[in-house]
């Protein structure tokens, strides 16, 4: 299925999207269900909100199809209706236990609700909501170990499990935790550089891990 090798650059990922989507319209055969090939239109022009709205019409008859699911995921990721996003790329992996995409985009939508502060999300679930976005990070590298971006992401959740855990005077305050959460992080930023040498972003991460871990209480 024409979303099986999506595996795109951070930056330039929407173009690849969109041009995987044209692509496959024209090398295999349209999608009989008119909400879907509706939602797939939308995505080429970036209107993700009308995306997913198309393609969650599409269900419940398109809901074992993982491509269906991975569009609809990825229309609620953009549109940051995460949750949405969590369920619907659970759903693709359930489909495709080898879909590396949909494991780094449900990591992601995992590593954003946990740092958000303007929600209220006890300490414990932004902790596990980390954990099972490395876990996604880590099932993608083991699927792709060629792909910098899951480096990168890996080792921003355990920077952020290292804050998260190592902030001084709260409940789930840990040292030793956080102080291994920032060793890793380090060292897929170390990696990262490894394969993209001279970033200076993670150069920085690197240098702010370190210091985040050497000024633990």
């Amino acid at each position: 299925m024409f979303f099986n090798k999506l595996n795109c650059g951070i930056v330039v990922g929407m173009l690849c999207f969109t041009t995987l989507v044209a692509q496959a319209q024209t090398t295999e055969t349209a999608p009989s269900n008119p909400h879907v090939r509706l939602g797939q239109k939308a995505l080429i022009d970036g209107d993700f909100k009308a995306a997913a709205t198309h393609l969650q019409k599409a269900l419940p008859a398109e809901a074992g199809d993982p491509d269906v699911m991975y569009m609809l995921g990825y229309s609620h990721y953009q549109i940051g209706e995460y949750r949405k996003a969590l369920d619907a790329f659970g759903k693709v992996i359930q489909l495709r236990p080898d879909h590396e995409s949909a494991y780094y985009y449900r990591g992601k939508a995992n590593n954003i609700l946990a740092v958000q502060t303007e929600t209220k999300i006890s300490s414990g679930n932004r902790e596990k909501m980390l954990n099972t976005a490395i876990a996604d990070y880590t099932k993608a590298i083991d699927l792709n170990n060629g792909d910098v971006k899951y480096y990168q992401n890996r080792g921003i959740a355990y920077r952020d499990l290292g804050i998260l855990r190592g902030t001084a005077g709260t409940a789930n305050y840990d040292k030793v935790v956080a102080t291994e959460a920032y060793d890793k992080s380090i060292v897929d930023f170390e990696q990262v550089l490894a394969m993209t040498p001279g970033k200076k972003d993670i150069q920085t991460e690197i240098r702010k891990a370190k210091v985040y871990r050497d000024n633990l209480k």
